[in-house]
């Protein structure tokens, strides 16, 4: 009897030889696109993927992408092009917008493990304003000045206060309190502190990165949504391209020829993905969408003052075009959902149909409708939490976040230790001075008041409080709430963790026993942090 697995009879009766081992093996060395150009050809060719590049050059594949990404609109493709990214000396607050991505994997530098006292900041540019200018200058150096007074001071209590343990070596021991005292200090920085960081994304996620950066109000943002563009399509860094030329100055020394054959092969120039960026450009969608949305929210929301709010807000189900009204005006607001809730039922159908029409009427025919509309959730957070806590909860990237602008109007976040240390009086009064500063740079009589609003953000240090809707459903409720309340990590996210943890359990109490949290009430060893 035949194996079936191993010979097929083919419609005209002649036996065709097939093969049940399953072939598996990694690829290194293709230019991202010229691999995703492999990749795509699966579903138009029985070739295998090595005969595939081993056929393939880089103006095949630009001219296969032309016609079936940009033409024919399969998308997908761009998915299959990865790129290794290095964003360096770019602000917290750009780095934050920068990474507001769905499909997003890197690494930032760490404020638990990094001093960033000669971190240096970013600038705007005042437009001749001296007197802003200056004030600006002024402020941040001393926000810098009291972040590295608090993380010797804060260093210095944590070593008066916590013994090492014998078995602790001194080395490990004095690592780990800095890194609490970091933990503490950082509220001092302002977001206009230099940060670097490292993304690995996809060709398709980097295009509707930069054109969402080419769309911000943020000047720095739209400056480096075009240096991501121009980093994508210029020649790459070769961290092989010193020990290569090495290399071929030994074989030039037996024969040129053959040096020169494997210098074009080896020292090449690789563009990461000059096709499958080079059309990304500002989206006229987003941007007009913003601007009649502000508007509505100015208009609906403008004289409403701002109700108190807990720190984690589980919000209970409504209709569709409730949800979808109220997420629409919320990013463009400082109030709690609750309260734009509120006015949204209390307006009439017709306004509510308008609010959500507002959101699509500029749409172009390749436009993803906004996360505004990733909408029916069953688990909902309103989270009002300090920047520093909320730049760790934002790595959640399987939830769906709905962020407002950073603003002083929600106060700042003060840590106990602080207070215990003495210090509560120093550090209130720096807060006061940056709220301060933010407010007057914030309403200066310029040309362009959403200008000057942006630029106030930068002196707002990371202790003051930032709102966001986090979207989620039971499983990704029990990771956060799971994760992040864990003994080792900072307290700040730690509360907000467990707060969602007792939300759910308020309002569904049966599912209680399946959450595996910490207590964040019970003290925590600093050593084993």
């Amino acid at each position: 009897m035949p194996n079936h697995t191993d010979s097929l009879v083919a419609p005209n009766g002649n036996h065709r030889e097939t093969t049940s081992s399953t072939d598996v093996y990694a690829v290194h060395g293709a230019d991202p696109e010229v691999l995703a150009y492999g990749m795509a050809k699966y579903s138009r060719s029985a070739l295998s993927l090595r005969e595939s590049l081993a056929e393939l050059n880089e103006q095949k594949a630009e001219k296969f992408l032309n016609t079936f990404y940009f033409q024919y609109g399969h998308r997908s493709i761009a998915d299959l092009a990865h790129i290794a990214l290095a964003i360096e000396k770019l602000s917290i607050l750009a780095a934050t917008i920068l990474v507001d991505e769905p499909r997003w994997d890197g690494q930032e530098r760490s404020t638990r493990y990094q001093d960033f006292q000669k971190s240096g900041y970013y600038v705007p540019d005042f437009d001749g304003d001296t007197t802003a200018h200056q004030l600006y200058r002024d402020t941040v150096d001393f926000l810098f000045a009291e972040y590295q007074y608090f993380s010797e001071a804060m260093f210095a209590y944590l070593l008066e206060r916590t013994p090492k343990p014998a078995e602790m070596k001194q080395e490990a021991y004095e690592r780990t309190l800095k890194a609490r005292a970091f933990d503490l200090s950082r509220y001092l920085l302002p977001l206009a502190t230099n940060t670097s960081l490292g993304q690995i994304v996809s060709a398709r996620t980097l295009e509707s990165q930069v054109s969402r950066l080419l769309s911000d109000p943020h000047a720095e943002v739209r400056k480096l949504g075009e240096l991501l563009k121009k980093a994508a399509r210029e020649a790459a860094y070769n961290v092989n391209y010193a020990a290569a030329e090495r290399a071929l100055d030994e074989v030039q020394q037996h024969s040129s020829e053959l040096a020169e054959r494997v210098r074009q092969v080896t020292l090449r120039e690789v563009h990461a993905a000059p096709t499958l960026v080079k059309y990304a450009e500002a989206s006229p969608y987003e941007q007009q969408s913003r601007q009649k949305l502000s508007g509505a929210a100015a208009e609906l929301l403008g004289s409403l003052p701002m109700d108190p709010a807990p720190l984690v807000d589980l919000l209970e189900d409504e209709p569709l075009e409730i949800e979808l009204a109220t997420t629409l005006l919320y990013q463009h607001s400082h109030h709690s959902y609750r309260q734009i809730r509120g006015v949204v039922e209390g307006v009439s159908a017709a306004q509510r149909a308008e609010l959500i029409d507002l959101g699509l009427r500029h749409r172009g025919r390749h436009d993803e409708v906004t996360r505004a509309y990733c909408s029916g959730q069953k688990f909902r957070f309103d989270i009002l939490m300090d920047i520093g806590g909320f730049r760790d909860m934002h790595r959640h990237r399987r939830c769906v976040q709905i962020l407002q602008d950073y603003t002083a109007l929600h106060g700042c976040e003060r840590p106990d230790d602080i207070a215990s240390a003495g210090l509560a009086a120093r550090y209130d009064a720096a807060m006061d001075r940056a709220r301060h500063i933010a407010t007057r740079l914030s309403t200066r009589p310029v040309a362009e008041t959403v200008e000057a609003i942006e630029q106030s953000q930068y002196v707002i240090p990371l202790a003051f409080r930032k709102r966001a809707l986090f979207k989620m459903d039971f499983a990704e409720a029990l990771y956060i709430s799971e994760l992040r309340t864990g003994p080792a990590g900072h307290f700040s996210y730690r509360n907000v963790a467990y707060a969602m943890y007792e939300a759910v359990v308020r309002s569904y109490p049966d599912l209680a026993k399946y959450f595996r949290v910490t207590d964040v009430r019970q003290p925590v060893d600093v050593l084993k942090r």
